[in-house]
């Protein structure tokens, strides 16, 4: 093992540090496991450009969950067991990380994710959340709908851990914003259209849909209905799925989400460390484009980019990879949002790296110039 020294004068007691990655790669949800790694291995090699991390250079290690929670659960136990797996990114979507992220703590591994939405983060040593929390996305959202005037809200979404948090969330929070509750319409995996959740809903005036996969078959489902109220979410509708599924229906349809400004037009307008990091990851990797809709994304997903960008300033300042050194560190960190790469403040003290003054209302449009968004972000 070697010892080779870093620009900063530590060392990190070996030639690589490895990061681990377990997300969907095959399967109905593997678009998420590549965007993920495309961000990631873009800021991975930024650093590595830069010299690395106490003289070691930084290596991905990836496992499938192929959305199955078993997989998800060995894939943990295997980079646990892993002394160069320094910290895990994943597995993403709430249920798999409900069941890993004990593993986890009890094996001091650092973990950091970008694809759940729900539980408390308060509560773990070295777990770390890079997505915006989906009750402070829901509360964003509802005060968005009350400055519209709706005055109902209705949810279709899966029925699991993230399903069932949004009904309570939804539930506490839609009479403080004037909002009348009408019913959580549970889907199943094996739906062949959600047309029958729509119809029970149609007289609602905004209708909260997943930001997972099924939530693409919501919004097809409610431009079959011509459903006429607004279609909202979390920060999953920005994918162009969503705008291929929902055709003209998607004019108008709204989500909140951190800073996702690359269907913002002006780029003056966006932010240092996301343009970078979106500007590279498009020369790398290329644009995501909706067959039907012709929208487009990058082919990469900041947030992920973030876990990164957070380990390593987490490593410099405590100048070791030793976990409870790296976790004390990541939670003392307090990174501008210019300077990271999804436009958002790192400031994760509370083990969030974003909060309610980080959440944002966009709505999609549609010109002759194609799709696009708008910031409609309340004023408070």
């Amino acid at each position: 093992m070697s010892e080779k020294t870093g620009g900063s004068g530590w060392s990190a007691g070996a030639d690589t540090i490895k990061i681990g990655l377990i997300t969907p790669m095959t399967g109905a949800y593997s678009i998420l496991g590549i965007l993920q790694e495309n961000s990631i291995r873009v800021e991975m090699d930024r650093i590595n450009q830069a010299g690395g991390l106490g003289g070691a250079k930084l290596e991905l290690v990836i496992r499938d969950s192929a959305l199955d929670p078993g997989k998800a659960v060995q894939a943990a136990n295997e980079m646990v067991g892993d002394e160069q797996v320094k910290m895990v990114v994943g597995p993403s979507l709430s249920a798999f990380y409900n069941a890993s992220k004990a593993i986890y703590e009890q094996n001091k591994k650092l973990n950091c994710q970008p694809g759940v939405g729900t539980g408390d983060f308060g509560v773990l040593k070295y777990g770390f959340r890079s997505q915006d929390p989906n009750n402070i996305s829901v509360e964003k959202m509802l005060e968005y709908l009350q400055t519209q005037d709706v005055k109902s809200i209705g949810l279709v979404y899966e029925a699991d851990d993230t399903g069932k948090a949004m009904d309570g969330y939804i539930k506490e929070m839609a009479p403080k914003y004037g909002l009348t509750y009408l019913s959580y319409q549970e889907t199943r995996p094996d739906d062949q259209s959600h047309r029958p959740y729509l119809d029970k809903l149609k007289d609602a005036g905004a209708i909260m849909v997943s930001s997972n996969a099924s939530g693409a078959k919501t919004m097809a489902a409610a431009a079959e209905a011509n459903y006429k109220g607004v279609m909202a979410s979390t920060s999953g509708l920005q994918n162009v799925t969503f705008l291929d599924a929902a055709g003209e229906l998607a004019i108008g349809s709204v989500f909140a989400a951190g800073n996702v400004q690359f269907n913002i037009r002006d780029k003056a307008t966006w932010k240092a460390g996301y343009r970078a990091h979106v500007e590279a990851v498009e020369a790398k990797y290329g644009l995501v484009e909706g067959p039907k809709s012709g929208a487009k994304m990058p082919k990469g997903t900041a947030i992920a980019a973030d876990c990164v960008t957070a380990f390593a300033a987490a490593a410099e300042s405590a100048k070791s990879v030793d976990p409870d050194k790296l976790a004390t560190a990541m939670a003392a960190l307090d990174i501008p949002d210019t300077e990271t790469p999804s436009g958002n403040a790192i400031k994760p003290a509370d083990h969030e790296f974003y909060h309610v003054g980080d959440i944002h209302i966009y709505k999609w449009d549609r010109d002759a110039d194609g799709w696009f968004i708008t910031e409609v972000t309340p004023k408070s």
